[in-house]
């Protein structure tokens, strides 16, 4: 792993901060995590307009322009010098005295990390993982704007405890009303009734740049796609499930709490899935904005 900080590019295991650092004691901050594809970045653009948008809900003030952020992004990623690799993208708060006030903070910290990651094994990848719906539930948005990428990943931590403690790989969350927010650490697809379904933020799904993705480039295969509320019921009758994220990429669910999804046959993730190899291969566009990107992925 390799890591920006203080102006420095150094081994991740070099890479410390000071311990009344809010990001550490109160989970203050904000991040972003980044893929990088053939050696690209990955939609680096939508991922730094997210950023700037978390950072401005919480009254954070980022500590460089965004070019300048993009350049220490790259910076990093050329660092590490591999083809596949993933970005954590983090600003805190920065150091302040014990106690929740921000005002103690003199100035935000900023933090990149590149390095490998692997959030499910290749065999699981290549059958369909386990999920189950876990004890956990999504905070209402009038609680907590699921929009914004805190440090504050508790209730995903959790969901993902009960998960693996349960024999599964990923942990589905419900919101308070029963409805399916998002998995532990990815957003979910379910191919149902002729339409691919995915949640609203309104239900608590994080409006992720790869589900984006998977959006666009369904529609230009000519997939029906809604994104809707959907029951944890609906999603176990699908035909098919999918999970998508900048960590977790793409990959098929075989069973929810232990039930077979559909007839176990995916050519709808396949299909997508194939499209977005494509789509990431294709250096003229991995980096392009939300703006460009159905154009590119028609084209």
């Amino acid at each position: 792993m390799k890591a920006w900080l203080n102006g420095q590019i150094m081994d991740g295991e070099q890479a410390c901060l000071n311990v009344r650092d809010h990001g550490l004691l109160y989970g203050d901050g904000v991040f972003e995590g980044i893929r990088i594809y053939g050696g690209r970045l990955f939609r680096l653009p939508d991922h730094l307009r997210r950023l700037a948008f978390s950072a401005a809900y919480i009254g954070l003030e980022l500590p460089f322009s965004l070019q300048r952020i993009g350049e220490i992004v790259e910076e990093t990623a050329a660092a590490f010098n591999e083809s596949e690799a993933y970005v954590r993208l983090l600003v805190t708060r920065g150091v302040g005295q014990l106690g929740v006030d921000p005002n103690s903070c003199e100035s935000p910290q900023l933090v990149c990390m590149v390095g490998r990651i692997a959030l499910y094994d290749r065999e699981s990848t290549e059958v369909g993982i386990k999920m189950v719906t876990t004890s956990m539930r999504k905070p209402p948005p009038d609680v907590l704007n699921p929009e914004i990428k805190s440090l504050n990943y508790l209730n995903s931590v959790m969901a993902k405890r009960e998960a693996i403690l349960r024999g599964a790989h990923e942990g589905l969350v419900l919101n308070l009303h029963g409805k399916v927010a998002e998995a532990s650490v990815a957003n979910v697809f379910a191919w149902t009734d002729g339409a691919l379904v995915t949640p609203p933020s309104i239900d608590g799904a994080l409006p992720g740049i790869t589900r984006a993705t998977v959006i666009e480039l369904a529609r230009c295969l000519g997939i029906e796609t809604q994104i809707r509320s959907i029951g944890q019921a609906e999603l176990m009758r699908a035909e098919e499930v999918f999970l998508s994220g900048s960590g977790a990429r793409l990959v098929s669910v075989r069973c929810l709490d232990r039930v077979t999804i559909g007839s176990g046959k995916r050519p709808v993730f396949d299909r997508i899935d194939d499209a977005f190899r494509e789509y990431t291969l294709q250096a003229d566009r991995v980096s392009r904005s939300t703006d460009q990107l159905q154009s590119a992925a028609c084209a």
